[in-house]
């Protein structure tokens, strides 16, 4: 990546507020970096460095936004929750594949650039020579939802903008979450549980019932029984649909991102669907899609509740799914949005494929 800056163009680096005390950090890319503690103005780029940034309480800090976050904001939580955020000036385009606009970033004056994915450690470097302003690499690392790295990303969100007791409560109610999760049903042997899959999901656009996951967190998260893992992958997977035919789960979960799709399926070759056993009975349940710009942790939390209580009623008897949903967008970012976001995307539910 190439960053160009040409020297008496643009506007001019913010200089470094006079005696404003600075503190060296290790970032997510092992890089150390000096930076004013606390940080007053901020900016984070990327997918997902914003919501990270939010879940600590920062979302009154940040002077600039990418043009992606003032798009499609149902599919993203923490901007319906701070729609302030839209008014904020544009600081570059955005996505995954977005290269950062030091020109933009300067104009803003930030102290310190929070970065997620868009660049390596050489590229952080780069950028921050080139803005003079300090440019801190987060992560979401490789699970994303209960992941160390981003257990340390948001400590050291939380220690640069003077968030460290938000940070730290963030990092605890997932660490609960995950413990709450994974207790309901850790003694439960393997076959007792129902067999599930979750089909229709998003991978680089939507995609119907054979588009699927090895390893789908919300199922990991309560230790349900993934036919897909049999395939010994990981990650997405595309399946033959006659594979699906074989498997015949019990339990079948489609993601409301993709069910427009199934449905139309569904009209060309109903034979298919009414051989599948969950759907002759009825046990066919929708998810909320949890990735948009990289992972909502706190629809991916919601997910699985929900996918707790329709496969284990009996261990999540306690537990109403919206309300629990609203309890994590409210925790998380200060309200409860189920409403919304079920509104936009269908909520968790049965799923009837003749309904539209």
């Amino acid at each position: 990546m190439v960053l160009f800056l040409l020297a008496g163009c643009g506007p001019k680096a913010p200089a470094p507020e006079a005696g404003a005390p600075r503190t060296k950090i290790t970032d997510l890319a092992g890089r150390e970096v000096e930076v004013p503690v606390p940080a007053k103005r901020v900016v984070a780029i990327g997918p997902g460095a914003l919501r990270l940034v939010c879940y600590v309480n920062g979302a009154g800090k940040v002077v600039g936004v990418e043009n992606l976050e003032k798009q499609q904001s149902a599919a993203r939580p923490y901007i319906l929750a701070h729609p302030e955020l839209q008014d904020k000036p544009v600081i570059g385009q955005g996505g995954p594949n977005s290269t950062p606009d030091a020109e933009k970033l300067i104009s803003v004056q930030p102290d310190v650039i929070f970065v997620a994915y868009l660049v390596d450690r050489s590229q952080a470097d780069e950028l921050q020579a080139r803005t003079k302003i300090p440019v801190v690499v987060l992560s979401y690392g490789q699970l994303a939802t209960f992941d160390e790295d981003v257990y340390k990303s948001l400590q050291l969100i939380g220690q640069i903008t003077g968030n460290e007791g938000r940070a730290g409560e963030v990092v605890k109610f997932l660490q609960d979450c995950q413990q709450d999760l994974k207790g309901r049903t850790k003694d439960m042997p393997a076959d007792k549980k129902p067999r599930v899959y979750v089909g229709a999901l998003g991978m680089k656009g939507a995609h119907g019932i054979e588009s699927t996951q090895a390893g789908y967190p919300p199922f990991t998260a309560v230790n349900a029984r993934n036919v897909v893992d049999e395939t010994g992958k990981t990650g997405s997977v595309m399946i033959d649909k006659e594979k699906l035919l074989t498997w015949d789960p019990d339990i079948i979960f489609i993601d409301e991102g993709g069910f427009s799709l199934v449905q139309e399926d569904y009209r060309k070759n109903p034979q298919f669907y009414q051989s599948l056993s969950a759907f002759r009975k009825g046990q066919v349940y929708g998810q909320i899609p949890y990735n948009n710009y990289t992972t909502n942790i706190d629809t991916a939390l919601a997910d699985a509740y929900y996918a707790g209580k329709v496969i284990f009623p009996e261990s999540f008897r306690d537990i109403d799914p919206a309300q629990k949903a609203d309890a994590i967008y409210q925790f998380l970012l200060g309200r409860p949005l189920y409403a919304q976001v079920a509104g936009a995307y269908g909520g968790f539910k049965k799923l009837d494929l003749l309904k539209p």
